[in-house]
């Protein structure tokens, strides 16, 4: 009997040229984006997944897209999540660090249009960080690309809490947070595959 094919549904992915982490290679990937220039799998709105199938996905990874909604909207995106994970599924976000932008500016006296750091797509600056990539809002014209929130470590833990996911794994590194959230305690899959502590 073939062993099943996990699934994860990418939120706010892109094109589906973009390369997920390495721990989702073999898994089926799907992509979902608002924006159908894209050509992702699925076209909706993150606050709209409740719209999809429940219970459907082993996995869903948001990378740097839940800023992208308001507080009260980004509560309706995490129940989404909640919506489409199996039970014994994970919510895998990554955004960037408030805590940490606001500790670098002051330590190093920034100032908002001062660059931070380069990336691959140009010099990201401290308003990039806070309200969004700059070149890519003018850019594309699309105003969905702007942040309209923002986290650290201790809120995005919290806002999971609260929306579905009571045991959330989280760490900053890189002036970003990575948190793990699960609807249940993480099960010897999800141990191993995100190489979680025992307990």
């Amino acid at each position: 009997m073939s062993e099943q094919v996990r699934k994860v549904l990418n939120v706010g992915g892109g094109p589906k040229t973009t390369p997920m982490p390495a721990i989702y290679q073999g898994w089926e990937q799907v992509y979902l984006d608002v924006d159908p220039r894209c050509k992702p799998d699925v076209v909706c709105d993150a606050r709209e997944l409740t719209r999809l199938k429940g219970g459907e996905f082993d996995a869903v990874y948001c990378s740097q897209n839940i800023e992208h909604y308001y507080r009260h909207d980004a509560i309706k995106v995490l129940l989404g999540f909640v919506h489409v994970l199996k039970a014994d599924g994970f919510a895998h976000v990554l955004t960037p660090d408030i805590g940490e932008l606001m500790r670098v500016v002051v330590e190093k006296n920034l100032d908002i249009d001062d660059v931070l750091y380069p990336s691959p797509a140009g010099l990201i600056t401290v308003r990039d960080v806070i309200y969004g990539f700059g070149q890519e809002i003018e850019r594309s014209g699309a105003d969905f690309f702007a942040h309209k929130t923002g986290f650290t470590k201790k809120s995005l833990s919290m806002l999971l809490g609260r929306c579905g996911f009571p045991y959330v794994l989280s760490g900053s590194a890189n002036m970003e947070v990575v948190a793990y959230g699960f609807r249940n305690p993480p099960g010897e899959f999800a141990r191993a595959l995100l190489k979680l502590p025992a307990s």
